[in-house]
């Protein structure tokens, strides 16, 4: 195998895409009880944080290894078979005989953000001892992607994934946290997130939750008024620059380097810490180098770029991919986020996770041939 330079763990499952011929501006515009709805061939791919941020990495030229569990069945098959039609290998995936595969059916309509009907199947079982540390200690960065739906992982206020980042951190790899917003039925959408990232962000370097996950876990006390202003088309929930600056710099007081807040189709935001020696190698990882401490303080926003969108199917993972390449290739923080939002905005050209995903040179070649930006904007 190559040299590893990123390990991306956490949440994997199998995608199951019908294509739908035509869209609308809401979901009962298309499905509605009753109605009989003319779909096309069903696309079936990889899902979750493990394949799409790291099959994005890996497209933009980063070595990466895919660490999760899938069960012994048809769908793992799949799987792994997908895997390997990639070149990617499969060698640190798990095969669990007690646990199913994980899987979603994605409705992902044309203009209407995309409905996730969700299986969590071996993902729920998932912890420290399914994480092979021998090539975690080697890699330069460590990524976890989805806890709010990985029940070993959210149960006991974080413990386990705290272990699992504490024992990257003294490895000496840098570590990389994005969340998924929790179903506030379900076990997960019980637990204090407030409390569970208290714990976990002091052995994380990079948190990248998206602004409806951030209000949930941190301001849940106002999220049903941001849900609300989202649903009725308002910014970003009236989330306002001043409330996402306050918002980053409570989780870089709980311990983070690093803060990016996906904003959906309204871009995205970096806050960095001031801290220059919280960058530096012996704090960062081995995934900072010479000119990272110049991110120190650092406050960047940048509107997504001008697409004919097919689907949203992986964006925010793409994007976190363009973000961590960023700082491997050693580029300025302005330029991360535009490489960030780069990526996020080739992926949803296409419907599925990973096939509109260019090579880095080519990204780098887009954004810097006057590509617009989308008007809508903080």
């Amino acid at each position: 195998m190559n040299k590893i330079d990123v390990v991306v763990a956490g949440h994997i499952c199998v995608d199951i895409i019908p294509e739908f011929y035509s869209g609308g501006e809401s979901l009962s515009d298309v499905l509605s009880p009753g109605k009989l709805v003319n779909i096309g061939p069903l696309l079936t791919a990889t899902g979750g944080a493990v394949p799409n941020t790291g099959g994005a990495l890996q497209q933009l030229g980063i070595n990466t290894a895919f660490v999760g569990k899938v069960g012994n069945d048809v769908l793992g098959e799949a799987f792994q078979g997908i895997l390997r039609s990639r070149d990617t290998s499969s060698d640190h995936i798990k095969i669990s005989d007690e646990d199913a595969t994980s899987y979603t059916i994605v409705v992902n309509i044309p203009g209407v953000d995309r409905v996730l009907l969700h299986c969590p199947g071996a993902n729920d079982s998932f912890g420290f001892d399914d994480i092979p540390f021998e090539i975690v200690e080697k890699a330069k960065l460590f990524h976890f992607g989805y806890p709010p739906i990985m029940e070993k992982i959210f149960s006991d206020e974080g413990r386990e994934l705290t272990k699992i980042y504490q024992t990257a951190k003294e490895k000496g790899t840098t570590t990389s946290l994005d969340m998924s917003r929790p179903d506030p039925d379900s076990p997960a959408g019980k637990v204090d997130w407030y409390s569970f990232l208290k714990r976990v962000l002091p052995v994380v370097d990079i948190c990248m939750p998206s602004i409806d996950e951030l209000v949930y876990m941190i301001d849940r006390d106002h999220f049903d008024e941001f849900e609300s202003k989202l649903n009725s088309g308002i910014a970003v929930g009236g989330v306002s620059k001043d409330r996402l600056e306050e918002y980053a710099a409570r989780l870089i007081k709980m311990g983070a380097a690093i803060v990016v807040i996906k904003l959906g189709d309204f871009g995205l935001y970096l806050h960095v810490t001031e801290d220059e020696q919280r960058l530096g190698g012996d704090s960062f990882g081995r995934a900072s180098h010479g000119s990272l401490k110049e991110w120190a303080g650092v406050r960047a926003y940048s509107p997504c770029y001008e697409v004919e969108m097919a689907g949203a199917l992986g964006a925010g993972d793409c994007t976190i991919a363009g973000l961590l390449a960023g700082i491997l290739n050693e580029q300025t923080p302005e330029a991360a986020v535009l490489s960030a939002t780069g990526a996020g905005a080739c992926n949803v050209e296409q419907p599925d996770a990973l096939s509109g995903i260019p090579s880095w040179n080519e990204l780098q070649k887009r954004i810097n041939c006057d590509w617009k930006k989308s008007k809508k904007r903080l």
